[in-house]
């Protein structure tokens, strides 16, 4: 079992910058892949960011990159989502989630991840 516990979501302007952390407990974090998504209102769920177990490798979705930058620390069992140059299509709930099946490529469809936080909601005002 792995527990996933997102904070740090709020409301910012548009331009601005947020940071999302997402607490793992259960078991150990470094032995697998982690990934972010977001659900828009109205929309379905969309993949955001992914990084490998060891955090060598990342992925991001064309429309986040250049601005988000996904990064673990593993000692702290915590995964992190820096936004900057936020804008209001950014506006939805973020998810992590954890992908125990492929440590070092992970998935970037849903259904690629076993665990999932509760989420947190991110607003950009215009």
């Amino acid at each position: 079992q792995v527990q996933l516990v997102e904070s740090g979501g709020g409301l910012v302007q548009a331009g601005g910058s947020l940071r999302v952390s997402c607490a793992a407990s259960g078991r150990t974090s470094s032995r697998y892949a982690m990934g972010w998504f977001r659900q828009p209102p109205g929309k379905e769920r969309e993949f955001v960011a992914a990084i490998s177990s060891r955090g060598v490798s990342t992925y991001y979705a064309d429309s986040v990159k250049g601005r988000f930058t996904i990064s673990r620390d593993n000692a702290k069992n915590t995964v992190y989502l820096q936004m900057n140059s936020l804008k209001p299509e950014d506006t939805a709930v973020y998810y992590c989630a954890a992908d125990l099946t492929r440590s070092s490529k992970p998935g970037k469809l849903p259904y690629n991840y076993d665990y999932w936080g509760q989420g947190t909601q991110v607003t950009v005002s215009s």
